[in-house]
This record gives structure tokens, C-alpha cells and sequence, in this order.
């Protein structure tokens, strides 16, 4: 896909060197095709990385894609320059009356925080609210699902005794899912979170379904019957060294965590790490793309 995105956007010049189909405004423009509209609702500290693994998934079907980003104006984020988000980034305020065709709603390190004390929890649920009549369909990753769950459907979340924090086999529950289409029967993918959703409650909800789950990990991927909600649990958009630095990152702080699940060759940190999850991820985010969004979109909304 291409994707149309700001020419000096550091991302940039990182997704061209990885062969990643790049469209600059100038050739969007003379492309006589109705784009889609994704809004990127990015709450990771890291800004700057998050977009380009987001942006790498988004750049691999046919479709042309311009893509907004939105932060919390409630919140300034510590790791990333003022200079960046106020060039490629816009608040709510600024974006409420519009229309998307797809929303992108990230995680968040906030994960064992009580919803209502993260203090742009407001902010947040004013965008899930208009989420619902504004967006064809929202994809909710990690804390995003967690807390996209809890507002539209009251499904709370709960501390785990340790850390899920691996790659982990998932099974497909629903086989005529189209989200799923062309997986394998077992796939992989990253998780890394300190909570996890209470399962009971989502398989007494009549209007969820579940697509994937893990022995390990639990509930994967679900859905609204409707697809305007898409959960995802773990993050299939990690790159191949997103869990080797976490891991680093918490053993420099002195903090107790575990190796990696399933990651390292033969479970050894000073061993490269493989991405063996980079098919499916490609997969899911087209399959989103084409049967979510692409194909429930109208050509001009109303």
C-alpha cells in the first residue's frame, strides 16, 4: 500500500530503506482515487517507534492510505520532542467533526493503573464515544483493547501473577472469521503486559466474539459481531528487538523480569533474537484494511 505521509517524518526515511512503498502528498494528489482516511490515536511514550512499525504494516497492500496522528492534549509525553508532536501530531479538538475511514489506538505503559485515575482517561472515552459514529472500525491494541473493552463493553481487567511477556502460539477460534483469513492454524506473536482481561466477562457478552487465544497468553483477538471494534491484546507490530530492549531496559533498572518467553535462541539473551511473527502481522493489518475498513467504508460520508 501506500502510504502518504509527511516527506520529513523520521519514519520516512527508515520504511524507504526496508523497500516500504512511500507515497509524498504531490503523487497522492494526482492519484484520481478516494484514499482512506486512518487516524493513528498514538499513546506509547516512544512516539517516533511506534509509527514506524504501525506505518510498516499499513504500507503493504494496494490501497493508498493518508494517515493522521492524534495524542492526548491532556498529556504531554517525556520521551518525545515538542518539536515532533506539534508537526505531526494533532489533538481532538482539532479533529472531532471529521470522519475516518479506520482508527489505530495504541498501547499504553499505564497498564496496571486503575482506567479512570490515568488522568487523560476522560479525554480517551470522549474519543471512544465518537469513535462510534465517526470511524467504519477501530483496531484497539494491548492497553488500547483493554480499555476500548472496558468503556464500550464493562469488561475489566486484572493484575497477572507474573509478567506475560514472550512469544506465544495462538490458535484460531473462529475459522470464518475474515480478520483471519490466509493464517495459518497456529500463528505467532508478542505479548508484553502485567494485566489481562477477564475472559469470563467477555464470553458473557453478547455482542463480542473471539477470533484467537493462546494456552499461554489467553484471548488474543476479538471482535465486535459487527467488526467496528477490533481487539488485539498482544503486539503483533513489534519489530524484532522491541523485547530484547524491554528486557534490558528492566534489568538496568533492577527490576525483577523474567527472560522473554519463546524468544531468544535456545532461551539465551546474547543470542539475536528472530521475528517470527512478521507474516502474520503483515496479514492481519491487510486483512483489516480490505474486509474492515476498504470494503464497509462508504465512498462519501454523510
Amino acid at each position: 500500500m501506500p502510504i502518504n505521509i509527511p516527506s520529513h517524518l523520521p519514519a520516512k526515511e527508515i520504511l524507504e530503506k526496508e523497500n516500504i512503498f512511500i507515497m509524498d502528498e504531490s503523487r497522492a494528489y494526482r492519484q484520481d482515487i478516494r484514499p482512506l482516511n486512518i487516524i493513528i490515536l498514538n499513546l506509547m511514550p516512544e512516539k517516533e517507534k511506534t509509527e514506524t512499525q504501525l506505518l510498516r504494516l499499513l504500507g503493504n497492500s494496494p490501497l493508498q492510505v493518508n494517515i493522521t496522528f492524534l495524542r492526548p492534549k491532556t498529556h504531554t509525553p517525556k520521551t518525545t520532542k515538542k518539536k515532533h508532536l506539534d508537526e505531526f501530531y494533532t489533538t481532538f479538538d482539532k479533529i472531532d467533526h471529521r470522519k475516518f475511514d479506520g482508527m489505530i489506538v495504541t498501547g499504553a505503559p499505564i497498564e496496571t493503573l486503575p482506567f479512570e485515575q490515568v488522568h487523560y482517561w476522560n479525554e480517551l472515552t470522549e474519543i471512544f464515544e465518537w469513535s462510534k459514529s465517526n470511524v467504519t472500525s477501530t483496531l484497539h491494541i494491548c492497553w488500547g483493547a483493554q480499555a476500548g473493552l472496558f468503556y464500550h463493553y464493562s469488561i475489566p481487567k486484572y493484575k497477572l501473577p507474573e509478567k506475560c511477556f514472550g512469544i506465544y502460539e495462538h490458535v484460531i477460534a473462529d475459522t470464518s472469521c475474515k480478520l483471519l483469513r490466509g493464517f495459518d492454524d497456529i500463528y505467532l506473536a508478542p505479548h508484553s503486559r502485567h494485566t489481562d482481561i477477564d475472559e469470563k466477562a467477555v464470553k458473557e457478552c453478547a455482542d463480542l466474539q473471539i477470533l484467537s487465544t493462546s494456552e499461554e497468553a489467553g484471548i488474543c483477538l476479538l471482535s465486535s459481531k459487527d467488526g467496528r471494534f477490533i481487539f488485539l491484546t498482544g503486539h503483533p507490530e513489534y519489530d524484532a528487538f522491541v523485547l530484547k530492549e524491554e528486557y534490558e531496559r528492566d534489568l538496568a533498572k533492577g527490576l525483577k523480569i523474567a527472560v522473554p518467553k519463546n524468544y531468544f535462541p535456545k532461551d539465551d539473551p546474547s543470542i539475536s533474537p528472530l521475528h517470527t511473527w512478521r507474516s502474520h502481522a503483515n496479514l492481519l493489518f491487510v486483512n483489516w484494511l480490505n474486509y474492515y475498513v476498504y470494503q464497509e467504508t462508504p465512498y462519501i460520508w454523510e
